[in-house]
């Protein structure tokens, strides 16, 4: 089969993606069925879209521009840096297209505003069931963005009521619209932020919520299709985040060396430092590893387990946060929860610990005669690192929110490192106490 007759799957192509140049994506997409290429192209990440348009003749720019919803056209076009290329990507849109297109444009891309489409059903109040019907027919000719709801608006276009296309079916057609529509209609501000429009769309299990200003007119819909990619895109970058780096905000295999390296030497550096800090308190407790070298052998069993315990507790609370099951308010509550499991946990640790060394002692010899004061020094050093890891962890997002960043930041390794010198501390104070008199 020559090159110019082969057929490409969009499997195949979408599996060597990431791996291919500007170029090779633009042959290998010319070499799918023409319905396959809508289909791709239109689930293409709208930087991947951007750059396979800007590999293409003017021309074919123009046709594949108009294949996507004004919402897509927008955020491909936000995603170009330069105002120049923006505006000629812009003016290959029909008028129509362009007028909304521009509109979507005046929002953040992250605000309900810039996420939601504004091709969507519209009736008014007084039109019978039988009309609302036909009428709906029409607009669905319109590649109506999604044909679940219809949305009721008054004169001044503001949001009255809503009717699900299957209650419009049921209805008698000689009845009024306004006695069929539900009025209580649960609608987001178009300058709330993607995240809490995903926790409308979800606690309320929508299909799309409608946009208003502040006058209550209707602007767009968000629909849930558009949600999935910002709850993807947010899991991605707290994931991220919460592995102790900035967050790449382009695929793995698409960011480059020079960018993933930036990305991760901030962050990197500066756990680096902070644990010098970890040396300098081993430093400040030399005399008593010199007089009972036995302690040191415990070290990394006790930091590891207060900055595990620690990560745990930042995650839970950092994720409780991001759904909106936690806030500001409940830093209380939370301490208290946390405390509680922080004990339950280092209790247990202490008993396996206690356990462990002294059925070592018992099977090699290792720990010598006051093993059991060594078993409870390193027990009561486990609750009490576990239980101000867990306190740390947890409180660490809260005030990382309360500063006004974001509370992702507070991540499970920078978390680890400062508990790292303060599980030194509580270890050393309490072998000083335990010990004193028989190794110190």
């Amino acid at each position: 089969m020559t090159a110019s007759t082969a057929v490409l799957t969009p499997v195949e192509l979408r599996d060597a993606w990431s791996l291919l140049l500007p170029a090779e994506r633009l042959e290998g997409f010319r070499l799918l069925e023409r319905a396959d290429a809508d289909e791709f192209f239109l689930e293409l990440s709208a930087a991947d879209q951007a750059q396979l348009l800007e590999s293409m003749p003017a021309a074919e720019r123009r046709l594949w521009m108009r294949v996507l919803p004004p919402d897509d056209a927008a955020d491909l076009i936000q995603t170009v840096e330069e105002a120049d290329r923006r505006a000629e990507l812009l003016a290959l849109l029909d008028e129509v297209a362009r007028h909304e297109v521009s509109a979507l444009l005046v929002y953040a891309e992250d605000v309900a505003g810039g996420l939601m489409s504004t091709r969507f059903a519209r009736l008014r109040p007084e039109m019978t069931v039988e009309e609302a019907v036909r009428y709906l027919r029409r607009q669905a000719q319109e590649q109506l963005e999604t044909i679940y709801n219809a949305y009721v608006v008054d004169t001044g276009q503001r949001l009255v009521g809503v009717v699900s296309f299957r209650d419009l079916f049921r209805a008698p057609g000689d009845r009024a619209l306004s006695d069929v529509m539900e009025r209580d209609v649960i609608s987001v501000p178009e300058d709330l932020d993607e995240e809490g429009v995903a926790r409308i769309i979800a606690q309320h299990n929508l299909q799309a919520v409608p946009v208003v200003d502040r006058e209550g007119r209707i602007k767009g819909i968000v629909t849930v299709d558009d949600i999935i990619d910002v709850v993807r895109n947010a899991a991605t970058e707290d994931i991220q985040k919460v592995g102790g780096m900035e967050a790449l905000g382009t695929p793995y295999l698409g960011t480059g060396l020079p960018a993933m390296v930036k990305k991760r030497a901030g962050w990197l550096s500066a756990l680096f430092i902070g644990e010098m800090l970890t040396a300098s308190a081993m430093g400040h407790f030399e005399e008593e590893i010199a007089k009972a070298v036995v302690l040191a052998l415990f070290v990394p069993l006790i930091i590891s387990s207060g900055g595990n315990s620690g990560g745990q507790a930042t995650t839970l609370v950092i994720r409780a946060m991001a759904l909106g099951e936690v806030g500001l308010k409940d830093w209380w509550r939370v301490i208290r929860r946390e405390a509680m499991a922080g004990l339950a946990l280092g209790a247990l640790l202490a008993v396996i610990g206690f356990v462990r060394i002294a059925v070592w002692e018992g099977l090699f010899h290792t720990y010598g005669p006051h093993y059991l004061l060594i078993a409870t020094t390193v027990s009561i050093s486990l609750v009490g690192v576990v239980l101000w890891g867990t306190i740390a962890g947890s409180m660490l997002p809260f005030l990382i929110r309360r500063l006004g960043f974001d509370p992702a930041s507070a991540s499970a390794p920078f978390v680890a490192t400062l508990v790292d010198v303060s599980g030194l501390i509580i270890y050393f104070t309490v072998a000083a106490v335990v010990l004193r008199g028989a190794l110190l």
